[in-house]
């Protein structure tokens, strides 16, 4: 066993579940915000995600999987290193039922037997090339890029909201120019190469105008979560019992600019690429699973059909490509 042992969290969702559409259906009309479809739409990416990560980061200790209470037919629940994790385990009683990837993420910390070190994956997030260790964490500290941006709050009801009401409580918490120079070593890492000139270009700012946040894994101290708890219990507490995604959330990212904002992280250099499934043609995606430079890929959704035969068209174009790429079949299966 590791010193340091990291987990991973994978939260996913069966979003043709009819029992699951039926609980939330009985909730819909309160929400407000963000239930778009894409939200919860399963692409069948988590078995590849899964195989991912079983030839590339062989080193994991737990994969914590987490569900409303249904598994794939094809998951292998005997795996020594799945722990199949159910909201009503972790989440307290008084936000359940809830549709928002917001109340999932910020109880994390809650989750019996979760490492002090874990890393939060999403189910359409792949493992392109061998990740080590040290790519997360460093002597137990979480592994990350400080690089200053601005929110782009261009279009309402975007994710930019959410980033807005993290940003605003960092600067609640934390002086930017206490915090940048304390650990000026990592906020000037040649590690973030052309990505720091949006830092020397905001620096003069008097607080944090944002942080750049790629679609990608990101390593977390659970003590971390543990201590925005602590200090902002009333924002959590308030976010949590929102059913849906709601405007003004906040998000596991305010956890992720907590430690960015507190100087505990170990810089790297951002990596990994962003790719969309479109309504017609996606042979880009195969392109980037087949590109060596990329050490991860999210498959993001963003498909504007509706019909489900040509949905159905899309995913198994899409499979397709994820099964030439990783054909064999992990621990994670039966």
């Amino acid at each position: 066993m590791s010193k340091f042992p990291i987990d991973i969290i994978i939260p996913w969702v069966d979003s043709n579940d009819p029992e699951w559409r039926a609980e939330k259906m009985k909730y819909s009309p309160e929400n407000t915000a963000d239930d778009r479809e894409s939200r919860y739409r399963d692409w069948d990416t988590i078995k590849y995600v899964l195989r991912s990560i079983d030839k590339f980061m062989p080193w994991v200790n737990k994969v914590f999987f987490v569900t409303w209470g249904h598994t794939p037919e094809w998951l292998n629940k005997e795996c020594s290193k799945l722990v199949i994790v159910n909201h009503r385990d972790y989440i307290p009683e008084k936000y359940l039922p809830t549709f928002s990837s917001h109340a999932i993420e910020l109880n994390f910390h809650r989750i019996e037997g979760l490492s002090e070190n874990f890393i939060y994956f999403n189910d359409d997030l792949l493992a392109l090339a061998p990740l080590a260790e040290e790519d997360f964490f460093v002597d137990g500290v979480p592994c990350d890029y400080a690089i200053l941006n601005v929110i782009n709050t261009a279009n309402r009801g975007s994710v930019q909201d959410v980033a807005l009401s993290d940003v605003e409580i960092i600067n609640d918490h934390f002086d930017k120019n206490e915090a940048m120079r304390n650990n000026r070593s990592k906020w000037n890492s040649s590690k973030y190469g052309k990505d720091l000139i949006r830092t020397q270009m905001l620096k003069r700012w008097p607080y944090f105008t944002g942080f750049l946040s790629m679609h990608q894994c990101n390593a977390f101290a659970k003590s971390t979560f543990e201590e925005v708890w602590d200090k902002e219990y009333d924002v959590l507490d308030s976010t949590c019992s929102h059913k849906f995604r709601t405007h003004r959330d906040v998000n596991q990212w305010l956890m992720r600019y907590w430690q960015l904002a507190s100087g505990n992280f170990v810089p790297i250099k951002p990596y990994g690429k962003l790719c969309s499934i479109e309504d017609d043609g996606n042979e880009k995606i195969l392109q980037v699973l087949n590109t060596p430079s990329y050490k991860t890929c999210v498959i993001n959704d963003n498909v504007t059909v509706t019909d489900e035969a040509k949905i159905n068209k899309i995913k198994e174009e899409v499979t397709g490509y994820l099964d030439q790429v990783f054909p064999d079949k992990s621990s994670f299966e039966l």
